[in-house]
């Protein structure tokens, strides 16, 4: 795979699980690369290697459910218990004490439940344009429903017949096609046209399959952030495992809420949060407050970047790790 060092594996809690690794074994805290929906390690083939050249131990697994990784059938076996689980299984694996956990999108709603769920194992957290927030007064799926209505994806997302699973899956290359390209307007522009370069509607309703089963990369004036190459990397793992375990991650968000009462969610290790400042779905206003629950933050506004940011602004990304890396740890 272009860019990415040997391809390794590890059995952890219950499944085999793919990763790559770069950088001195040595270096410690070691930093573990969590990618998000839909991704692969392959997301952040930029940073492991300037952070493997710089001299940082740096891991990234293709996560429970993607790529090489197992997919267990149950939707269960999808809850953020397990995927945290899976990460101190590789920390086991590589007799690694402590880690510094860097997680984007769902791999950020990851890392930041690391501390609360394994602080004996975390040294440090960074969320990219993902935020940690308080515990929700009521069920996400709930408050996403009355919020945005029936179609908006995350919603769609429960359906038990997994139509949305059906439509990305029966268009693979048309997916990453919509999703991997640059915002063509600024954070206010709305999220359909942002995302999927097709009708923008008044109203923020996320309604990604449909926006995808009617997508038109012909009509859409955004730049692609993948070259060929690689945006036949995703096509490829894509189009072999289905969209289904990335989705199940979303399946449980009812039940992660559930059964998080009663967690403490104050981050008591350094953090860094970063920012893209043109990303629609992750806006840097939901880093708002962020202060409250973490007594040791840092924040970092990318400029011009959209929701994919360890890919659109790799160079400032991966240079804002090393220095924040070495600051705080040696």
């Amino acid at each position: 795979m272009m860019e990415m060092p040997a391809l390794q594996f590890v059995q952890t809690n219950g499944i085999r699980m793919g990763f790559y690794e770069a950088g001195p074994k040595t270096d410690k805290p070691p930093m573990v690369l969590c990618h998000g929906w839909p991704e692969l390690a392959f997301s952040w083939r930029h940073q492991i290697k300037a952070l493997g050249e710089a001299g940082i131990r740096v891991i990234a697994p293709d996560q429970r459910g993607y790529g090489v990784t197992d997919r267990p059938e149950p939707v269960e076996a999808y809850d953020i218990e397990q995927l945290t689980a899976d990460l101190v299984g590789l920390l086991d694996h590589l007799q690694i004490e402590k880690a510094v956990f860097v997680g984007h999108d769902w791999g950020g709603f990851v890392v930041w439940q690391m501390p609360l769920r394994h602080p004996d194992r975390v040294a440090g957290v960074v969320g990219i344009n993902t935020p940690h927030t308080n515990r929700a007064w009521a069920d996400p799926i709930e408050l996403l429903r009355k919020r945005f209505g029936e179609h908006m994806y995350i919603v769609q997302f429960q359906d038990p017949a997994r139509e949305p699973d059906k439509i990305f899956g029966s268009r693979v290359e048309q997916t990453f096609d919509a999703f991997m390209r640059k915002p063509a307007r600024g954070p206010d522009a709305p999220a359909e046209e942002v995302v999927a370069g097709v009708g923008a509607s008044p109203r923020l309703n996320l309604a990604f399959p449909q926006m995808i089963a009617n997508y038109d990369a012909k009509r859409d004036p955004r730049t692609p952030i993948l070259s060929p190459e690689e945006k036949q990397v995703f096509v490829d793992a894509f189009t072999k495992t289905g969209f289904t375990g990335g989705i199940n991650w979303y399946r449980n968000m009812s039940r992660n809420w559930q059964r998080s009462e009663g967690l403490d969610h104050t981050v008591r290790v350094p953090s860094l949060m970063i920012m893209a400042e043109n990303d629609a779905v992750l806006p840097p206003s939901s880093a708002d407050g962020m202060e409250k629950l973490i007594p040791d933050l840092e924040k970092y506004l990318v400029r011009g970047s959209g929701h994919w940011t360890q890919q659109e602004k790799p160079e400032e990304v991966s240079a804002k790790l090393i220095e924040w890396r070495r600051r705080r740890f040696g």
